[in-house]
């Protein structure tokens, strides 16, 4: 069985004596000669075998023994090949354990590290009308025209780089920032549907299509499982490849409308627009987590579960290195590469997640005491991965061999390295937040409530800026008229907190009165924007409470 590596046996012997499959399990012939069998596990794993072992598994009925079934396939199958075989397959999990299965929900699904998914329609209806279309698209000319509009749209967003770089860097209207978001998530639902109908034009099934939150972004999905089942691995790489495709066509199209528009608003939205989507089609493209990229590199190299098995040579090297032990076996031991692109796997969600907390962190932390435990929450999760990376790592030096002594000793320096990482290093610590301007005047900066008011001091050094949606643009320079502990109570107008230009919903914070570099005749050019708190530097661990637990327990 090529998928992954056979679990503990945990059915009853009468059910190994006797074996047959679990109610759930679907064996799928060949969709043609010299593709693999293919075993089904519920609605979205999938199992390649072997022509023999695939045999095993259509004999198996729940009354004949291991020497019936033995006499039943003939030779060379015998008595101990058929038991070493049931081993294998209770290990995966495909035959009935006496165990009734529980209904699980078919709407919601969690896919680990951090995707939830909420199924909202099946999707086999919709994607068989849409098969003539993708019939009409699958020939060279259409190919060549989707890439000239593809590259056309990245020449005009590098002719207009000016435009491009003042659209990202000025705040949106609320209508114009809630059209580009609702643009570039319809534009993830088109990138599914690519998927899906692509798997349906050469025979597949998509089981499941709705939202997802991606690492907390809001995305769509499409179950494109039974890919497994096509017989050509080229057929399964333009399956995943298919949405990034559909997707960069349409990003092209917004940057070559753009040359037809005048300096507007909406023109400003259609650039940024374009610039989004088409960065989400290359992330798309990345192999180290479960996203069409890593599906493509999966599909073409033929390797069913190439990322865990990757990973567990990773971490079986890991293991061999700092705990020693010989009983080591290589997954992938033809793929000289696994070893570091499992290293790359292992660490990238949890870089991602790390990327998350930092971006979300400060938006979340200045919605009140929900945000700053959903923060909380975020940074328990990341924990907690590390956590369990750790303890596969220790199962495998232990299963292995390793000595115990060696691999305490150097958990134990590795924990000791980071306290005192944690203690020497010093990292600067910022609060972002955002200021306003008075009539008369007079600057206001305006910080999240949770904010330590014992770190600010009069004369700290604060930064304005007028922020976009990607980048922002200093104003201005200020200092704090006061200590925290003379701030009073405000409200922050949305344009304060997020790039968008609007005084609509106001916000409660703290508020500080500002002395202006240069006086009042050096306001900045924009009544409202944001702004950044320099307020001195802090050990590595008292920095990471400060900035992300702390706030959780000041609301």
């Amino acid at each position: 069985m090529s998928s992954t590596p056979a679990g503990a046996v945990l059915l009853a012997p009468e059910r190994l004596a006797r074996p047959r499959l679990a109610p759930d399990v679907v064996v799928h012939e060949p969709a043609e000669p010299g593709a693999p069998w293919v075993v089904q596990r519920g609605s979205h794993q999938y199992f390649r075998l072997q022509e023999d072992l695939a045999r095993l598994v259509r004999a198996v009925d729940g009354v004949r023994d291991h020497d019936d079934l033995a006499d039943a396939l003939g030779a060379p199958w015998t008595q101990a090949d058929v038991g070493s075989a049931v081993r294998t397959l209770a290990g995966a999990k495909v035959l009935d354990d006496g165990v009734p299965k529980k209904d699980r929900s078919s709407w919601f699904r969690f896919v680990p590290p951090l995707t939830l998914q909420f199924t909202l329609l099946k999707p086999d209806r919709l994607l068989a009308r849409l098969a003539p279309l993708v019939a009409a698209a699958a020939h060279r000319g259409a190919a060549v025209a989707a890439s000239a509009v593809t590259i056309g749209g990245l020449l005009v967003l590098a002719f207009q780089g000016a435009d491009l770089q003042g659209a990202l860097g000025r705040p949106f209207a609320p209508l114009l920032y809630l059209c580009v978001i609702g643009a570039v998530l319809a534009t993830t639902a088109v990138h599914e549907i690519g998927h899906g109908a692509v798997l349906t034009y050469y025979g597949g099934r998509p089981t499941r299509m709705g939202m997802m939150l991606f690492y907390m972004s809001p995305a769509f999905f499409c179950d494109v499982s039974d890919g497994w089942r096509l017989p050509r691995k080229e057929q399964r790489v333009r399956v995943a490849l298919a949405g990034i495709a559909t997707q960069t066509v349409i990003a092209g199209a917004a940057a070559l409308a753009t040359l037809f528009m005048g300096a507007s608003a909406a023109r400003d939205g259609v650039l940024v627009y374009a610039v989004v989507t088409y960065l989400s089609g290359v992330l798309n493209l990345l192999p180290f987590v479960k996203l069409d990229g890593y599906i493509a590199l999966m599909s073409h190299l033929d390797i069913p579960h190439l990322r865990d098995r990757a990973m567990t040579d990773a971490r079986r090297w890991l293991a061999r290195m700092l705990a020693g032990g010989t009983g080591y076996r290589r997954e992938l031991p033809g793929v000289r590469w696994a070893v570091p692109f499992g290293l790359l796997c292992m660490t990238f969600p949890l870089y991602i997640v790390a990327g998350a907390i930092t971006l979300w962190s400060d938006s979340l932390q200045r919605l009140g005491a929900l945000g700053a435990l959903l923060v909380l929450c975020g940074i328990g999760y990341f924990l907690h991965h590390l956590a369990r990376g750790v303890r596969r790592f220790a199962r495998e030096a232990r299963t292995a061999g390793g000595s115990p002594w060696r691999l305490g000793a150097v958990l134990a320096l590795a924990a000791a390295a980071l306290a005192v990482l944690g203690q020497l290093v010093q990292v600067p610590y910022t609060v972002n937040g955002g200021y306003t301007t008075a009539e008369d005047g007079r600057v206001t900066l305006l910080l999240p409530q949770s904010t330590d008011r014992a770190l600010i001091t009069s004369g700290a050094p604060v930064r304005l800026y007028r922020a976009g949606i990607a980048t922002r643009t200093r104003t201005g320079a200020a200092t704090v008229a006061v200590d925290g502990a003379d701030g009073k109570d405000a409200m922050a107008p949305l344009s304060a907190l997020i790039p968008v230009r609007s005084d609509a919903l106001p916000t409660p914070a703290l508020g500080l009165p500002l002395d202006l570099r240069g006086g009042r005749d050096r306001a900045p050019a924009d009544p409202s924007g944001a702004a950044q708190l320099d307020a001195g530097s802090r050990p590595g661990w008292e920095w990471l409470y400060t900035k992300y637990v702390a706030p959780a327990w000041r609301w």
